[in-house]
C-alpha cells in the first residue's frame, strides 16, 4: 500500500507545468490547455497551410475523402516556434521530460472522453455515407473500442488523419525533450544519438510520404474508436519513446562496430518498409506503373506480386520489424524495457497478418489462392 501511494501522485495529473524561474513568464500552464494548443494548432495548420490534395481511397458507397498532406511543414513550422520559445526562456526544452507522467494521464484522460464522444455522436447519426454511416453491433464495449463511425469530422477536420498526425509529432518532441535533458546532463553519447537520429529520421520520413497513409488499411477500413484514439494519442508517442526515456536513466556505451551494425538494420528495415509501402501506393494510383524498372506482375488484375510484394505478401511489417528493432539496439542487451517496442509490433503484426490473410482470402478467393503459390512466404522469406 505505501509503493502504491508513492507510486499513484505522479500518475495522476497535477493540472499545469511550471516555466523554469529563470523564465520571464513566471506562470503556471496548465497541460491541458498545453495540450488543446497543441491540437488546436495542428488543426488551423492543417487547414491553412499550403500542402499536395491527395484522393483517398474509393469507399463502398463510391464517394471518396480528400487529404490535405501538409504534415511536414506543420511539423516544421511548429519546431521553429517551439525553438523560438526556448530561446525566449517562454518555456524549457525538457519540461516534457520533466512532467511526463502528468502529460502521459491527461492525454490518456482525453483519449478516453474523446472515444466516449466518438462513440455517443455516431450512433446518433443519421448520415447515409460509408464515412459517417453508424456500424452498431449492439455490444457497446465493441462498438466503444473499434469505433461507429469510419470517418468522424469535427469542425471540418478528418479525425482519423489527425490523430495519426498529432501522435507521430508528438513522438517526435517527446524525443527532442528527452535529448536536451541528456544534452544538459552530459549523457548525450553515441547510443543516445543513434536512437534520437533513426527516430527523427523515421518521423521526418513519414511527414515526407504522408500521402501514404491515405492508402494504409486503418485509413481506408478500420472505423475511429478508442483503439485507433489511444493508440494514435498515447500508444505511439508514449511507448514508442520508452527506449529514450531508458537510456535518460541508463548509461549505455556502444562500440564503433556495434553502432555500425545498428546503422545498417536500420538501413535495411528502412529501405524494406519505405520500399514496400510505396509500390503499394503506387500500384493502387496506377496499376501499370513499373516496379523495379519492369512492368508489374499482377494476379487475377488485382494483386501485385513484384518487387518487395513478390518476396513476400507482408515484405512492410519485415521493414517495419527491422526498424523497431534498430531503435532498441541503442538500449544495449542489460535490459528487456527497452525491446518492449519491437516485442509488441511483432506479435501485433503476426496478428494483424494473420487478420489481413483471412481477409483477403474471403475477399479473392481463387485468385488469393494463386498469389500464394506464386508468393508463399508472409513476411519474412525462408522463415514465415
Amino acid at each position: 500500500m505505501e509503493a502504491a501511494a508513492a507510486v499513484l501522485p505522479a500518475l495522476v495529473p497535477s493540472g499545469s507545468a511550471v516555466v523554469p524561474r529563470r523564465s520571464s513568464l513566471a506562470t503556471v500552464v496548465p497541460l491541458v490547455v498545453v495540450l488543446l494548443a497543441y491540437l488546436g494548432y495542428l488543426a488551423a495548420a492543417g487547414a491553412i497551410l499550403p500542402g499536395k490534395v491527395v484522393d483517398g481511397a474509393i469507399l463502398p458507397d463510391s464517394s471518396r475523402l480528400h487529404y490535405r498532406c501538409n504534415g511536414l511543414l506543420s511539423l516544421l513550422l511548429l519546431l521553429g516556434l517551439s525553438a523560438f520559445g526556448v530561446y525566449m526562456g517562454w518555456m524549457s526544452p525538457t519540461v516534457v521530460a520533466d512532467r511526463g507522467l502528468e502529460l502521459l494521464s491527461v492525454i490518456f484522460i482525453f483519449s478516453v472522453i474523446v472515444s466516449f464522444a466518438l462513440y455517443f455522436t455516431g450512433i446518433k447519426s443519421r448520415h447515409k455515407s460509408s464515412s459517417l454511416r453508424p456500424h452498431v453491433s449492439g455490444s457497446f464495449i465493441q462498438d466503444w473500442w473499434l469505433g461507429v463511425q469510419l470517418n468522424p469530422h469535427f469542425m471540418g477536420v478528418d479525425l482519423k488523419f489527425f490523430f495519426v498526425r498529432a501522435g507521430m509529432m508528438a513522438w517526435l518532441f517527446i524525443n527532442l525533450s528527452l535529448f536536451a535533458k541528456s544534452y544538459l546532463a552530459g549523457s548525450a553519447n553515441l547510443s543516445v544519438i543513434l536512437y534520437q537520429f533513426f527516430c527523427a529520421w523515421y518521423i521526418i520520413d513519414y511527414f515526407i510520404h504522408e500521402e501514404f497513409m491515405t492508402s494504409t488499411w486503418d485509413i481506408i477500413a478500420e472505423r475511429l474508436g478508442f483503439m485507433l484514439v489511444f493508440g494514435d494519442l498515447v500508444f505511439i508517442p508514449f511507448t514508442f519513446t520508452i527506449q529514450g526515456w531508458w537510456l535518460l536513466r541508463n548509461k549505455v556505451e556502444l562500440s564503433l562496430l556495434a553502432g555500425l551494425a545498428n546503422l545498417c538494420i536500420f538501413l535495411i528495415g528502412y529501405l524494406v518498409f519505405r520500399g514496400a509501402n510505396k509500390q503499394k501506393h503506387v500500384f493502387k494510383k496506377d496499376p501499370k506503373a513499373p516496379i523495379w524498372g519492369k512492368p508489374p506482375k499482377v494476379v487475377g488484375g488485382k494483386l501485385l506480386a513484384s518487387g518487395y510484394w513478390g518476396i513476400a505478401r507482408h515484405c512492410n511489417y519485415l521493414g517495419d520489424l527491422l526498424l523497431a528493432l534498430s531503435f532498441s539496439l541503442p538500449c544495449g542487451v542489460s535490459s528487456v524495457i527497452p525491446y518492449f517496442y519491437p516485442t509488441y509490433l511483432l506479435i501485433l503484426l503476426i496478428w494483424r497478418e494473420r487478420r489481413d490473410e483471412a481477409r483477403c482470402s474471403q475477399k479473392y478467393r481463387e485468385i488469393w489462392a494463386e498469389y500464394c503459390k506464386l508468393v508463399p512466404w508472409r513476411i519474412l522469406p525462408y522463415v514465415y
